[in-house]
């Protein structure tokens, strides 16, 4: 019996092109088949701010960071608190992934050319005991060039498979059956759309021009989440988080529907933890779009003061940078899908980083110049453009008018300004105050004492309504779609798992369709870091022991 490759591998995001140069390496014929244009090979990836979570690094050790195997694995299973009979293969997931990130993953990535900013970022901090959410050190490596600069020698190592005659690239082909012809899943067949032009995350012609289908021993599903699609999202949005937002916002282009995991259940995959899902609570609208309902996260330093719509301050320890989903749990207690941040200029200019590639064009760019220029500015280019373009920014010099801009931006006139002023100035006589009972403050003080922070991330304590350190502003923040933790449950091997939990022959799973290993590696939250080594992780495992079964 004849077959088009040994593997076909559908989704040309980071994981499949992880799985993909793996499969080269080992001399295997690939077919790589992604809906997208060429142009927008490497996925979300390309996006992304490049962030990785390593334990022990170098970098952490320069920064006198104390981390351990032992302590990020309280941290990841405090974290992901795992509770169901179905989170088998996603702790067995947890516990590879953190032997990999505090073993060979640096080694193995700077083997190939990747390198790292010297300062390590401190994300979801957790705020609770010992053994709850959140990291207990700061772990996030920042890839110097960013999502790109990460994606680079994946690309490279795929592209070097096509020259050897090992790899078929075929983009503008959406996958619609997986189907058995000899026991096995070996069948990949769909629709080819007609050819586009349009530049990297833009909407895609969906006209179809043809049809395909190709055989292999095995398949790869590395098709990505369902971020992008908004009615999948509130289908599955948990009970435990509230009603689903009215208004969201994407940190995805469409075409990450998810489509792909309903054609690989349809093919007797088990598709486990999908009310599992990541979104962020800090997103603002671009003003520069690519995508439809384009939408940019703040990465946000400690000082920011965050209110409800109704201008009341958000509950311990639901502070900037601490507890996504416990804030976003809370926020839609509220009745309203929206909050803010209340800050001023001195805060901004140092605490405020857009996530993403192209709102990062130094370390996208690796300009050391353009890092240092960054760290000079009163306020970064990008973070400027949406100070004055930024329909969800308002900015004023007094406090009447920020509050008249703040009720213009929302249906009704939701903040007092009264009240809002007490609240400022009641934390601000906490700043003067060495002995505060304010605990963000305490979490301010705690942050400037790590080196990375007081240099580029924590402003110095001071006054928000001090008009040295304005003018004043306020940030209307939005829901952000971006992540799926559940997926395809796989076992070590990334062989998709059948309803009985034996392997579907033929099929493995990889990234965000395998919930970045086994189902659902990080459980009900993520320690951040961990979605771009998810990624590499399991489409890497992937690749490997797909090579080892076809002959």
């Amino acid at each position: 019996m004849a077959y088009d490759a040994d593997v076909i591998v559908i989704g040309a995001g980071l994981a499949g092109l992880a799985a993909t140069a793996e499969l080269v390496d080992a001399g295997r014929r690939v077919i790589l088949v992604d809906q997208e244009p060429e142009q927008s090979i490497g996925g979300q990836a390309h996006w992304s701010f490049g962030g990785l979570f390593f334990v022990d690094s170098p970098e952490q050790r320069r920064l006198r960071i104390k981390d351990s195997h032992a302590l990020a694995l309280q941290d990841w299973m405090g974290t992901a608190a795992f509770d169901r009979p179905e989170d088998h293969w996603p702790r067995k997931w947890a516990e590879a992934y953190v032997d990999f990130a505090a073993g060979e993953k640096r080694s193995w990535l700077h083997g190939q050319g990747v390198r790292f900013f010297p300062v390590v970022g401190w994300a979801e901090r957790g705020g609770y005991d010992a053994q709850g959410h959140g990291n207990s050190v700061p772990r996030f490596h920042i890839t110097w060039g960013t999502g790109p600069g990460l994606l680079a020698p994946f690309v490279r190592r795929v592209r070097a498979g096509v020259a050897r005659g090992l790899v078929q690239l075929r983009f503008r082909h959406r996958v619609t059956g997986l189907t058995r012809s000899a026991g096995a899943v070996d069948t990949v067949s769909g629709e080819v759309l007609e050819p586009s032009g349009v530049e990297r995350g833009k909407a895609s012609s969906r006209e179809v021009a043809g049809t395909f289908e190709f055989r292999a021993q095995a398949v790869i599903v590395t098709s990505g989440g369902i971020g992008g699609n908004h009615d999948l999202v509130r289908a599955n949005w948990p009970e435990r988080l509230g009603t689903p937002p009215e208004k969201m916002i994407s940190g995805v282009p469409a075409h990450v529907d998810g489509k792909m995991l309903g054609i690989a259940e349809s093919a007797g995959a088990r598709l486990i933890n999908r009310d599992r899902m990541w979104h962020y609570t800090e997103g603002i609208q671009n003003w520069n779009p690519i995508w439809e309902r384009h939408g940019i996260r703040i990465l946000p330093g400690p000082s920011s003061l965050w209110l409800d719509a109704r201008g009341d301050r958000l509950p311990v320890p639901l502070f900037p940078g601490f507890d996504t989903l416990g804030t976003l749990h809370h926020i839609m207690a509220t009745g309203y899908d929206h909050t803010w941040f209340v800050l001023n200029q001195r805060i901004i200019g140092k605490e405020f980083t857009l996530s993403g590639s192209e709102q990062n064009p130094d370390l996208t760019g690796k300009s050391v110049r353009g890092v240092i220029d960054r760290a000079r500015s009163e306020v970064p280019g990008p973070v400027k453009a949406f100070m004055d373009h930024g329909v969800d920014f308002v900015v004023e010099k007094d406090l009447g008018a920020l509050v008249r801009g703040m009720n213009a931006l929302t249906k009704e006139p939701l903040i007092d300004e009264a009240a809002l002023r007490r609240t400022l100035v009641a934390r601000d006589r906490e700043i003067t105050n060495p002995f505060t009972k304010d605990l963000q403050v305490t979490a301010i003080r705690g942050a400037r004492k790590f080196v990375g922070d007081r240099l580029i991330r924590a402003a110095a304590p001071h006054r928000i309504l001090d008009p040295k350190a304005g003018p004043l502003i306020a940030v209307r923040l939005n829901i952000l779609t971006r992540k799926t933790l559940g997926g395809l449950e796989t076992d070590l091997s990334s062989r998709v798992l059948t309803e009985g939990g034996e392997p579907l022959a033929g099929v493995y799973a990889a990234g965000e369709a395998a919930g970045f290993g086994g189902g659902g590696v990080h459980g009900y939250r993520s320690l951040e870091g961990t979605f771009l080594g998810g990624c590499l992780f399991s489409g890497r495992t992937a690749g490997r022991a797909a090579a080892r079964e076809v002959s």
